[in-house]
């Protein structure tokens, strides 16, 4: 089971609902992949006029939790101003907080990141901050108020996956008891087990499913993907050697004159 604020899931795959080919496609990879979560831009349901709402009414009727991003924000004031128009129309104390300083990799600000943080929980958000695998920042992340670390494992839809196992590894022993979920980066269904086998308790993606041939179908291969990795990690993963150790004893075979 998986707690995010209070709230117990038994799913530990988040998606996101952008760039599916329809919404019937988006409606069926997300009962397919059996997440509780999906995440939702605020500026695709304002700017979407019918159409947006009609949009949160399909999410809606898929009976899931929806978790609202600041996407596209670079500002700590264009965050928390996305934050609370978010909180208006639907209707959540949840927010994914994006705040983006680099236009080419959408690394995130980390500097104002921590700010905008620290503003929202104090407002009574209970906020998802997607971050860097710095430990320094996930520290002051969670003396802002926040209570689960997103850090990403490569840039916003690259699909490389995992680039610095160390480093989310050095993540999950600094923090043992936070929620971490890895958001950003996941191309692969392997990709997403690799994560979950370092200890980490979900996963967020989207463009690896939105942008696949086959939506749905990718959607439940994730779903299988990190649930594997999940029980991997609890059953004991075997550590690499440098060297052969036969499975078979080697006392006691037979011998053949």
């Amino acid at each position: 089971m998986l707690t995010l604020y209070g709230v117990d899931l038994s799913s530990r795959l988040l998606l996101g609902t952008a760039r599916y080919p329809s919404p019937a496609i988006l409606a069926e990879a997300v009962r397919r992949s059996k997440t509780e979560i999906v995440t939702v831009s605020l500026r695709r349901e304002t700017a979407g006029g019918k159409s947006g709402g009609a949009f949160f009414e399909l999410i809606r009727d898929l009976g899931v939790r929806v978790l609202p991003n600041t996407a596209g924000c670079q500002s700590v004031k264009e965050a928390v101003l996305t934050a609370n128009m978010a909180r208006e129309v639907f209707r959540t104390n949840w927010i994914k907080l994006e705040l983006i300083g680099h236009q080419d990799t959408l690394q995130p600000d980390v500097f104002q990141l921590v700010e905008a943080a620290r503003i929202l929980a104090e407002d009574g958000f209970e906020v998802f901050p997607y971050t860097t695998d710095d430990l320094v920042v996930g520290e002051r992340l969670l003396n802002a108020g926040c209570q689960l670390l997103m850090p990403w494992c490569a840039p916003i839809g690259s699909a490389m996956g995992p680039q610095n196992i160390p480093g989310l590894r050095a993540m999950r022993a600094e923090f043992p008891e936070v929620p971490l979920i890895v958001d950003a980066g996941i191309g692969r269904p392997s990709h997403a087990t690799a994560v979950m086998e370092l200890g980490f308790d979900a996963v967020l993606l989207n463009t690896a499913v939105a942008a696949a041939a086959d939506p749905a179908s990718m959607a439940e291969a994730f779903a299988g993907a990190i649930e594997a990795g999940h029980i991997g990690y609890l059953s004991g993963l075997l550590e690499p050697r440098d060297m052969a150790v036969p499975s078979t004893p080697v006392i006691g075979k037979g011998v053949f004159a």
